[in-house]
């Protein structure tokens, strides 16, 4: 099993920023992807940004050159950082890992961008 709890959500203005992290625990090796997702009201949840265990990198059209994600193996932390925020990311978003075949999910984190 793998725990995930994300955190650093909130409000921001539209052209601001925000650092979301997902601290995960648990049977964490041999974890494949990590990534995370997000899911406005209405609309089918999408993924925005992945990395490997080898620690490639993939992202959304929509958010390519204004978010980044990275890990921190030591602290098992995997990181948003959202840049030039719009209202249209304004989303909850979720932590997810790939490990062995199963997804694994945490409680999710409201981001509300406004304009």
């Amino acid at each position: 099993q793998v725990q995930l709890v994300e955190s650093g959500g909130g409000l921001v203005q539209a052209g601001g920023s925000l650092k979301l992290a997902c601290a995960a625990s648990g049977s964490i090796f041999s974890i494949d992807v990590m990534a995370w997702y997000r899911q406005a009201p209405g609309k089918q949840r999408e993924v925005v940004a992945t990395i490997t265990s080898g620690g490639s990198t993939n992202y959304l059209d929509s958010v390519k050159g204004r978010f980044t994600i990275s890990r921190d193996i030591a602290k098992n932390t995997v990181y948003l950082q959202m840049n030039n925020l719009k209202p249209e990311d304004t989303a909850v978003y979720l932590c997810n890992a790939y490990r062995e075949l199963k997804n694994y999910w945490g409680q999710g984190t409201q981001v509300t961008v406004s304009s």
